[in-house]
């Protein structure tokens, strides 16, 4: 930080005169989100089953050890995801509500999708993209930050993606590995599987 980011901080009492931020309903976090915890930046690796195939070493690589990188351009159509919601692998068809994504490491509701478009809009954004892409009224805001260099992350410390707004707004292109947890509930309150 600059002695002019200094002064205006403490003039306007915020950190840093550049740190960006995101529009509403953007929840911002900060790095001590991603601190060292039991797990890498997680107090729990993640679970021990997920969902939709998803592998186990890759979900808890990103999800724990890993502050930039991502699952391979188009993992998460290779996964049973598309089979599973009901939309064959073409995505045509869907579920019939949205569909609920929890934290691979605590189970948490993260997202929730489509809403305020189809399922074969959030198929063919998350398509041209190679990540399943989201709108802010699908993110879960109880449960997910946004920090100023765009990463996305639970407020657990979970890597999920980042924003990468383009003109429709803010669009958070997430690891499917990251958002395939079961919920707590129906992981019997477990909130974390074993090492993997």
């Amino acid at each position: 930080m600059g002695l002019g980011d200094a002064i205006l901080g403490a003039l306007f009492g915020v950190a840093s005169a550049s740190a960006k931020t995101f529009p509403p309903p953007c929840v911002m976090g900060d790095e001590s989100i991603m601190s060292k915890k039991a797990h890498g930046t997680s107090a729990v690796p993640v679970q021990g089953s997920l969902r939709w195939d998803c592998d186990g070493k890759t979900a808890d690589r990103i999800c724990n050890f890993n502050r930039h990188y991502a699952e391979y351009s188009g993992y998460w159509e290779g996964t049973s995801f598309l089979q599973e919601m009901g939309g064959g692998a073409d995505g045509g068809g869907g579920p019939s509500a949205p569909i609920r994504f929890y934290d691979s490491n605590t189970g948490k509701l993260l997202f929730e999708a489509p809403k305020g478009r189809t399922w074969e809009e959030f198929v063919r954004e998350s398509k041209s993209h190679g990540w399943p892409s989201f709108r802010d009224q699908e993110v879960e805001w109880d449960n997910v930050r946004v920090l100023p260099n765009g990463e996305t992350v639970s407020a657990d410390g979970t890597h999920l993606g980042h924003n990468l707004p383009d003109r429709k707004g803010s669009r958070y292109c997430i690891n499917l590995v990251s958002i395939a947890g079961r919920p707590v509930e129906a992981s019997g309150g477990n909130t974390g599987g074993a090492e993997l």
